[in-house]
């Protein structure tokens, strides 16, 4: 099944690469309900991810989001990541829309990576809404509650950088993510569910303008009867192969 994928992927014009959790996974990085150990376990990761737990106990929240930062940083990007670069050197109208809030596509030189559900990495105020700078993240394994830092500009408590549960979408990043794959001609779904409403339509609305969905994921997902191809692999593995099939000259 690599062949009419590789086919579809060469006479692309526009690539929308549409990736979740997977491909971090095969970095060591814990998809969002499994990142629960240590200080953390006792904590229901759902009950921690709202506005409401960084209004009740805000050192909780941002000890634990400066935690999951930590733990991301010292991931590296996976074969999987670095082909997703390689279809944007050669498919100049790439678009990368990713579920999730590390920065490994970036690391991996993907450029400017559209985050659906924010970012670790870009932390903001509270009262603004604007970005805010914050120090390293701490090092130690076992996380620990940790007072955020204040908004240099207005005194503010700052916030993580992530879509929380009872949060929308970033408005500007969903519709330019819509509009990528409403103008695709292949839309590459990469290690995501498929259940994660709305990012999870985007496939569909591809699908649905005319696109050639392809999704690469090891086990079945409700994006199957979506794809035109359905490529039962994990990222690392299976985008290399890929991208190899699509450019031999590589």
């Amino acid at each position: 099944m690599v062949d009419p994928a590789a086919a579809a992927l060469r006479g692309a014009r526009k690539v929308v690469v549409f990736s979740g959790a997977g491909i971090s996974a095969e970095s060591g990085v814990p998809t969002f309900r499994d990142d629960l150990t240590g200080l953390w376990a006792r904590f229901d990761a759902a009950k921690l991810a709202t506005p409401e737990a960084f209004d009740d106990d805000p050192d909780l929240v941002w000890g634990w989001y400066e935690w999951r930062r930590a733990r991301t940083l010292r991931a590296e990007p996976n074969a999987g990541h670095v082909a997703v670069a390689a279809i944007e050197a050669r498919v100049p109208g790439s678009v990368v829309v990713t579920q999730n809030v590390d920065d490994l596509h970036e690391r991996a030189g993907s450029k400017a990576p559209i985050h659906l559900h924010g970012s670790l990495f870009a932390p903001r105020c509270v009262a603004a809404g604007h970005p805010a700078t914050v120090d390293a993240a701490p090092a130690s394994d076992e996380g620990r509650r940790l007072p955020p830092p204040r908004c240099v500009e207005c005194g503010a408590l700052v916030r993580p950088g992530v879509v929380w549960f009872g949060e929308a979408l970033p408005e500007q990043a969903f519709r330019a993510a819509v509009d990528a794959a409403t103008e695709c001609d292949v839309l590459l779904s990469v290690g995501t569910s498929g259940v994660v409403y709305p990012a999870a339509a985007l496939p569909m609305i591809a699908a649905n303008a005319g696109a050639t969905v392809i999704q690469v994921n090891p086990e079945p997902t409700p994006l199957d009867e979506v794809c035109a191809v359905n490529l039962r692999g994990t990222a690392a593995d299976t985008l290399p192969a890929l991208v190899a099939a699509a450019w031999p000259d590589r």
